[in-house]
């Protein structure tokens, strides 16, 4: 069950993380080392749910534009390893707290932490972790990345809350959905990227670039996993396929598929997604009404259009093998879909 995405790149080399991995190895080693270190406690269930999501996988995509960012610029102290290790909590907190509000039983191929120790605990450890990051933001002491972050952990709690509204709402327009995107996804990939140039002396115009970068890369991010929720697999995407589906998120396929289709296929919709009716023949009508409407295509469209956004961003920056390892990064996460 599923689309083919079939989107042909004209047969150009498959893109990859490779480059920033490289890049970034011996900092992500310090990184990953204060990651285990920060998430120790004597409380015992904290560093056993820490371990848990640490160790499912996950390219950690998010510190490695932090640490690519300040080298870009010629950093050379410590600060950037803690900023990426908070980059990295927050980035778990809010998949431990996302789990919970979405009831998701699966993250990464691996059962969600809220399924073995609760939604309580759960919670609670992503809690510590958001603590955590708060406290290395400041042992940087730079007020500048402090507020970059901490306006981040607020958007984000927004983008979560304004999901939370308008689950099963099919009146949520295109605008209303970014929206709720910038805010929920792209806004911590931004701040990734801004912390970079902020602890090494960048100009506000180095800054501007990289939240750009940042910001558009994240858009890109998101819909291609809504598009991937209905025409990808669980390792694409990191959980089930149809999770979206069934939870009865709006995301853009459902939207421009709604918006499109004929008062038979809203009525369809309104079933599907209002009332709860996610069964799996009611996956495979979704999915067939997107592809007759265009809706997963369109998606894919929308992410490159910001994906060459986020391009254009970083283009006035002087050459590095950073910039082309973050121009790779759009690609990569584009050709998820093929």
């Amino acid at each position: 069950m599923g689309v083919v995405l079939s989107l042909d790149e004209s047969k150009k080399p498959a893109a990859s993380v490779k480059p920033l991995m490289d890049l970034t190895a011996a900092d992500m080693a310090r990184v990953n080392e204060l990651i285990l270190s920060k998430a120790g406690s004597d409380v015992e269930l904290i560093p056993e749910i820490s371990n848990h999501l640490v160790s499912s996988g996950g390219k950690r995509l998010r510190p490695m534009i932090t640490l690519a960012a300040a080298q870009m610029f010629g950093y050379g102290g410590d600060n950037h390893v803690k900023l990426a290790t908070a980059v990295e909590f927050m980035h778990t907190a809010t998949l431990l707290h996302d789990d919970v509000v979405d009831e998701s039983g699966l993250r990464r191929g691996h059962k969600t932490a809220r399924v073995i120790w609760g939604n309580q605990a759960s919670v609670l450890v992503g809690d510590f972790l958001l603590g955590q990051a708060f406290r290395m933001m400041v042992d940087v002491g730079s007020l500048d990345a402090l507020d970059v972050l901490s306006t981040a952990a607020a958007v984000i709690a927004e983008g979560e809350v304004w999901q939370l509204s308008a689950a099963q709402d099919l009146e949520t327009t295109e605008d209303d959905y970014l929206a709720v995107i910038k805010a929920k996804t792209a806004a911590l990939f931004s701040a990734a990227a801004e912390v970079g140039p902020i602890i090494s002396g960048g100009s506000k115009t180095d800054r501007a670039a990289l939240r750009s970068y940042g910001t558009n890369l994240g858009l890109a991010f998101q819909l291609i996993d809504d598009a991937l929720d209905y025409g990808g697999s669980a390792s694409d995407l990191g959980k089930n396929t149809g999770d979206d589906f069934r939870e009865g998120k709006v995301t853009l396929p459902v939207v421009l598929s709604y918006r499109r289709g004929t008062a038979k296929e809203r009525e369809f919709w309104k079933g599907a997604i209002e009332d709860g009716g996610s069964s799996d023949e009611a996956l495979e009508r979704a999915i067939a009404l997107m592809n007759s409407h265009g809706a997963i295509t369109d998606t894919v469209a929308r992410a490159r259009h910001f994906g060459d956004i986020a391009r254009d961003a970083l283009a006035p920056l002087k050459p590095s093998a950073q910039k082309d390892a973050l121009y790779e990064v759009i690609d990569f996460c584009i050709s998820r879909v093929n």
